[in-house]
């Protein structure tokens, strides 16, 4: 009398394994499918100081600035390997940190305990791509004390900074037309009332790295180093360097 019961359990359970099964390998194809850093940007990264968690460490641990940088979502971190230099040439200390899977959102406490590795650097700040933007602008909302501002590229702040005594720089391309202006109008609030933003004419969303052409991005009008140096550029203004 009980084996109907048996076969209709047996046959749930084979229906969740199915499931988790299909699910797992959606979340494998998910993760594997990510924009890989030039062999341009690859060569420059292996220049920096690697620390125990991957971070990559790029100028001088003993500069007035630094710099955390989260790399935007399923991206190869490396590829903002270039921006990291640049900005090291001018300054600061650049951590670039690498993320579980590509995406930050796994680890938005990643800069956990890297200021305190460098204790003669007096400016830190918060900085980051798209994705890594935001998740770099709601880590700072709860470590607010630890820095001097955030800095976003191609990014918008979900938390709210108004009440964090906070500098606030907002980048972008001109032709970027994968940052949602909506929401970056919707997100602007967050931000204190005196957040600069700067608007690279001709530049893109992906320039800000090297991985090449990302999927319905707009067509830039200028270079990829070009942008990359209007970055740079407004960022020193920025932390007044």
């Amino acid at each position: 009398m009980t084996q109907p019961k048996v076969r209709k359990h047996r046959t749930w359970l084979w229906v969740v394994e199915l499931v988790l099964v299909m699910l797992l390998a959606t979340a494998i194809l998910y993760v594997s499918d990510y924009s890989h850093a030039t062999p341009e940007a690859t060569a420059v990264a292996a220049t920096a100081t690697t620390l125990d968690n991957g971070t990559l460490a790029f100028g001088n641990p003993d500069a007035a600035n630094g710099i955390i940088f989260y790399p935007g979502g399923k991206v190869e971190y490396t590829a903002y390997a270039p921006l990291m230099q640049a900005l090291s040439q001018k300054g600061f200390l650049c951590l670039l940190v690498k993320m579980p899977f590509n995406l930050a959102v796994l680890d938005t406490g990643a800069a956990n305990g890297l200021p305190a590795l460098y204790p003669n650097i007096s400016h830190w700040y918060m900085a980051g791509h798209s994705l890594g933007g935001s998740m770099a602008a709601l880590y700072i909302s709860d470590h607010h004390d630890l820095f001097d501002g955030l800095i976003l590229l191609a990014a918008y702040s979900t938390a709210d900074l108004r009440q964090k005594n906070l500098k606030v720089l907002t980048m972008y391309g001109s032709q970027d037309t994968v940052l949602s202006a909506d929401r970056l109008t919707q997100y602007r609030d967050n931000l204190p009332t005196d957040a600069q933003t700067v608007v690279i004419e001709g530049g893109c969303h992906a320039y800000f790295g090297d991985y090449g052409v990302q999927k319905g991005d707009g067509v830039p009008t200028i270079t990829r180093e070009q942008q990359v140096e209007k970055t740079v550029e407004a960022i020193v203004a920025f932390a007044g360097v």
